[in-house]
């Protein structure tokens, strides 16, 4: 068993991914290709907003999106205290502080209270001016937009939507990636629309901030190649990448997301009796990038693992360690006790394996072993 089974994926896509590779081979268009621009449009239709810009990778997608904002030493921006680094990490190589704010217990989200208090606060101390939300929508489920948006509106703040886990997920029948200010995905394998190395994309409809992320994805581009009017960078969507996301776009809009909604609900159902499940209310539609239990300690989660690795069923951790936590953000100081949820997630969750490809009888071998372990040490 996979824990995201890409070979799968790649035997149910092989002939028009293999296509779409030969036609980029053929036509020798290996960087700017027209299939970048095929993409670029598909995706911003699916999301719902005018402009995507394909780029080299999530984690510059978020770096590009806060160069446009003009972040910078002295300013701050608000990061859910659990997710993946790099959430955090870009706010800091633009030279700002990141505020690390507490999650929500349930649907591992940024806690719109909190957020709140944390602005207060950094109003109140007046060292730092707070500039933009960075909103994650971590294993596949949007954050809390209906309660964050008019809190970000309240203080002027711009909302940067990190939906690198988050791509086709919905709230209110809106799509993830369309609810910042700026929003940005990653096409990591992994991802719920995952290529074959690194990619990523931002979307917004305001037409400038288009230009401007166009033109610094290739060196600081003008009118034409050779033309630099500003510093940028080379962060490019190369056109192989493009060619094997088209149609894996076609398959995740179909029926990959479908698919994996359906072995969520089927974990659940098998699994909310033994440990806690994820949970959201009706507003939500997961893209399930992970599915992610929570168990009763550190100890009865690794116990866990090793029973699961026996019977040869990977998982994860996803995360170990919270931001506020990382020895790279060690000289920001913390206050004790703020991060109280992201501190007992790091220690409880696990992700069980998830993808679309998933057969009900390995989703009821999971169950059973987690089933079998339970009930072993209750004996």
């Amino acid at each position: 068993m996979q824990f995201r089974d890409l070979n799968r994926q790649y035997e149910a896509l092989k002939a028009e991914i293999d296509k779409g590779i030969q036609e980029v081979i053929s036509s020798s268009a290996f960087i700017s290709g027209r299939q970048v621009e095929a993409l670029e449009e598909e995706l911003a239709q699916y999301v719902g907003l005018r402009h995507c810009i394909a780029c080299g990778n999530g984690t510059d997608a978020l770096s590009m999106s806060l160069r446009a904002w003009d972040l910078k030493a002295g300013d701050c921006a608000f990061v859910p205290d659990f997710t993946f680094f790099a959430s955090a990490e870009a706010v800091a190589f633009e030279g700002a502080i990141p505020i690390f704010v507490d999650v929500d217990q349930r649907t591992f989200n940024m806690d719109p209270v909190k957020l709140e208090d944390a602005i207060r606060k950094v109003l109140v101390e007046g060292k730092l001016v707070p500039r933009a939300v960075v909103t994650v929508d971590l294993f596949g489920l949007p954050a809390d937009y209906d309660a964050i948006l008019p809190i970000a509106e309240k203080y002027g703040l711009k909302v940067l939507e990190d939906g690198a886990q988050g791509f086709g997920g919905e709230l209110r029948g809106r799509r993830a990636c369309s609810f910042g200010d700026i929003s940005t995905t990653s096409f990591f394998p992994a991802k719920p629309l995952g290529c074959y190395g690194d990619g990523g994309a931002i979307f917004t409809d305001d037409d400038d901030t288009a230009d401007y992320l166009r033109s610094i994805r290739v060196h600081g581009k003008g009118a034409y190649k050779y033309d630099n009017v500003r510093i940028g960078r080379n962060s490019r969507l190369d056109t192989l990448q493009a060619a094997i996301l088209l149609p894996k776009l076609h398959a995740f809009i179909s029926h990959e997301r479908d698919e994996v909604n359906h072995a969520a609900a089927r974990y659940t159902e098998g699994l909310r009796e033994w440990v806690i499940t994820p949970c959201f209310d009706e507003r939500f539609i997961s893209s399930w990038a992970q599915y992610t239990i929570q168990v009763e300690s550190e100890q009865i989660r690794n116990d866990l693992q090793r029973h699961l690795k026996l019977s040869c069923i990977p998982t994860m951790v996803y995360y170990p360690i919270p931001m506020h936590q990382q020895k790279a953000f060690s000289d920001l100081g913390k206050t004790e006790g703020s991060y109280e949820v992201s501190e007992r997630l790091c220690k409880t969750v696990l992700a069980l394996p998830m993808h679309p490809y998933l057969e009900e009888a390995e989703i009821d071998f999971v169950v059973e072993k987690i089933r079998d372990f339970y009930e072993g040490t209750r004996i």
